[in-house]
């Protein structure tokens, strides 16, 4: 099963480098300069698309596998409804985007699903098709660029997972947290994306954000301090075996792990000060060889049955659709995202979660008991 935090993971510095790499192995001189023909999706009407999209036949994916945030059945859907067939290679966002260049004309994917951060990415190199569908005013401006070359189809929040039988009192906030007597789980800030986003949470929860970090060291220097920071991996094994209190994880990575335990063992909660939204977008591949299949692939990621699927999956809309009771019952309340916003500027935040590990190390870790 894909990993919620790989796509992310990886520095823009390897992402060059591998691209580079590919570049070199995969694309001949004739394919650097040749050019598609180019489409104005956004000028086309959807019954349009669904006419050339039959007629394609069918739609290949990188990164959206049947067992991520239940793509499975929005392909099986898609299958039904459109008569188109599927396959997907699961891989990085990074290695999404180094496949698009280095294939270029030889496209084997037409849309993939990537990590918010490197939305722009493919945009820059020139990889995208833009396409708004007919949803776009309903997308929030934080999740999406100018013309749609990429549109998050789905987001998280840093939370809190609670074992009810380890803890009494599960915590609702930083405070809560703070002045609690059990253990916090946060995983290996120098390393993990997770666990670098849930120190951005705690900054946002104290006044900071991506260009000031430093609430949120502060912060976990002091649970440091009372020799109550764990450093496990917040996996569902480790949760499951019991060795972890408390653990600050993705929204959706904490209702999986529960669901797939015992939903009624824990608790999930957005902290009350604040925490940090993120979120993954698709994007469609400019040298795609069925791009009226990826744009309608988008088109249904976005309606409300493309949207109820992934909350099937644990994975939080991001419109504004009305859940079946059954789905919504699964989720965290609304009302607790009321203070969760997402990150301002990712090339910022790219350099501020640079500096983290060496951060962390210095001001953090060595309070460690």
């Amino acid at each position: 099963m894909r990993n919620w935090n790989v796509n992310v993971r990886r520095s823009i510095a390897a992402f060059v480098l591998g691209v580079s790499v590919l570049g070199l192995g995969a694309c001949s001189e004739q394919n650097d300069t040749a050019s598609t023909e180019e489409i104005d999706a956004n000028s086309l009407k959807l019954d349009d698309i669904i006419e050339k999209a039959k007629q394609e036949g069918e739609v290949n994916s990188v990164g959206m596998p049947d067992t991520w945030a239940n793509w499975g059945e929005t392909w099986k859907e898609i299958s039904e409804e459109y008569g188109l067939s599927h396959t997907d290679t699961d891989m990085s966002s990074a290695e999404e985007i180094a496949k698009f260049e280095a294939e270029k004309e030889n496209a084997t994917a037409d849309i993939g699903d990537v990590g918010i951060s490197f939305g722009p990415v493919a945009e820059e190199k020139g990889l995208t098709i833009p396409y708004k569908t007919q949803y776009w005013d309903e997308i929030p401006e934080w999740a999406k660029d100018d013309n749609g070359d990429w549109i998050v189809g789905y987001q998280g929040t840093i939370a809190f997972l609670t074992n009810k039988e380890l803890v009494k009192n599960p915590p609702k906030s930083w405070e809560d947290l703070l002045n609690g007597d059990y253990k916090v789980t946060i995983g290996d800030v120098q390393r993990a994306t997770q666990a670098q986003m849930a120190v951005l949470a705690a900054a946002m929860g104290h006044g900071g954000d991506e260009t000031n970090i430093q609430p949120g060291i502060d912060y976990f220097a002091q649970i440091a301090k009372q020799g109550r920071l764990s450093l496990t991996d917040p996996s569902v094994a480790m949760i499951e075996k019991g060795e972890v209190e408390v653990a600050i994880l993705w929204d959706f990575n904490a209702l999986g792990y529960a669901d797939e335990i015992n939903r009624e063992q824990f608790e999930v909660t957005i902290p009350e000060e604040g925490s940090v939204v993120s979120g993954y977008a698709t994007i469609i591949n400019k040298y795609a060889k069925h791009p009226h299949a990826a744009m309608l692939t988008r088109d249904f990621i976005l309606s409300d049955e493309g949207q109820i699927n992934l909350a099937k999956g644990y994975a939080r809309p991001i419109r504004d659709v009305e859940l079946p009771e059954e789905v919504a019952a699964k989720m965290v309340p609304k009302e607790q995202y009321k203070n969760a916003k997402p990150v301002g500027d990712y090339k910022v935040w790219e350099e501020t979660a640079a500096q983290l590990p060496q951060k962390w190390q210095e001001e953090v870790l060595v309070h460690v008991k």
